[in-house]
């Protein structure tokens, strides 16, 4: 007998010794075996466990996601069984597996989320997704699924990767179209989780996949497990050592050792050293190549204030400090807390960075650094 969302030990040994499992029969319309909803379920509840311990330490609340459910449904079926705005989270492997797969979060639920993102509590999230809240979400949700990744690399034994997973706001009442890569009535894998966040959260989180799709994960998986069930070959047995070839017989007498000479007596003479003299060192007998390789902690300052020990403990999250800098001015760029050049801060590719503007005069470094 099957357990529940996971394959028993029996039948892991069965399908390793190549023999049939006992099944109970699939539902009609059904595409997969009791087996293979067993191995999506096992695979789910590895990946989103992987997923769960990312998002709680976004964001700083326990996260439990669990009890993976594997039916066979369809995007019609869906949408009228969940009549509510969705978050639709569109993941796409680009190295080890074919296809695309959708994780959809109710909109409440990702409101929680956002608001903890930013600094709240979850008691009190906004009302809707706007721009910031919804950039929150969705980073999130790139690390959940990178996580995910990682675990599933893990259990195929082999590199997945995917391609940055694309954010959503849908409401499956009105919106006629949940995803492209699935049509109204084609038969999907649907697998539920319960998603907890504390007490902020009890909700139910679906992934979303197509048949093939699904089968290519249960393939993976039974590949790795016979892989690691098949005990590797023995080593192969070193080369035995060639016989010694027998000496040929001696004819001639060996040569005597030859006699110690006897020592003769030598002059020694005290070494006489050249008296030290003070010399000043110039710039040419100092290589700067001997530490080139010594690190240096870089630190961008935007600015500094000074504050009593009480006003520091009445801060509380939306507080605002404000810094000796005026916006707009230069910040300080600083090499093991020197100062060092000035610079303007930019953004690269979703990152920042500093580009600088000016370069502090040797004078004035050579001052900084004593």
């Amino acid at each position: 007998m099957m357990s529940d969302g996971f394959l028993s030990q029996e039948e892991i040994d069965a399908l390793l010794r190549g023999e049939p499992v006992a099944a109970s029969p699939s539902p009609a319309g059904s595409d997969l075996s009791d087996i293979e909803k067993d191995a999506l379920g096992e695979i789910g509840n590895i990946s989103m466990g992987t997923a769960a311990t990312t998002l709680s330490v976004l964001l700083g609340r326990r996260v439990s996601i669990t009890t993976p459910k594997v039916s066979i449904s369809n995007l019609n079926e869906i949408k009228r069984q969940y009549p509510l705005p969705y978050l639709v989270i569109e993941v796409g492997y680009t190295h080890g597996l074919l296809g695309t797969n959708i994780l959809a979060m109710r909109e409440q639920d990702a409101l929680i989320i956002a608001d903890l993102m930013m600094g709240g509590d979850g008691s009190n999230p906004p009302s809707e997704l706007n721009e910031l809240y919804m950039s929150a979400v969705s980073e999130a949700m790139n690390q959940m699924m990178g996580s995910t990744a990682t675990s599933i690399s893990t259990i195929f034994k082999k590199k997945v990767d995917i391609a940055p997973p694309k954010v959503n706001l849908l409401d499956f009442a009105l919106d006629p179209n949940v995803t492209s890569i699935i049509s109204g009535d084609e038969a999907l894998v649907r697998v539920s989780f319960r998603m907890e966040v504390e007490d902020l959260i009890d909700s139910e989180l679906m992934q979303i996949m197509p048949l093939n799709v699904a089968k290519e994960m249960v393939e993976n998986l039974m590949s790795a497990v016979q892989a690691a069930a098949t005990p590797p070959p023995p080593p192969a047995a070193p080369p035995q050592p060639a016989a010694p070839t027998p000496a040929a017989p001696a004819y001639a007498q060996p040569a005597p050792p030859p006699q110690p000479q006897p020592v003769q007596n030598v002059a020694v003479q005290p070494v006489q050293f050249a008296p030290l003299k003070p010399a000043g060192m110039s710039g040419t007998d100092t290589n700067i190549n001997l530490i080139m390789d010594v690190p240096l902690q870089i630190t961008v300052e935007l600015g500094r204030t000074r504050k009593l020990i009480r006003d520091i403990l009445e801060l509380t999250p939306g507080s605002v400090v404000e810094l000796d800098k005026l916006a707009g001015e230069p910040v300080d760029i600083l090499v093991n807390g020197k100062l060092i050049a000035k610079g303007e801060v930019v953004v690269i590719d979703e990152n920042f960075g500093v580009r600088i503007t000016d370069i502090v005069s040797p004078i004035e470094r050579a001052h900084n650094l004593q």
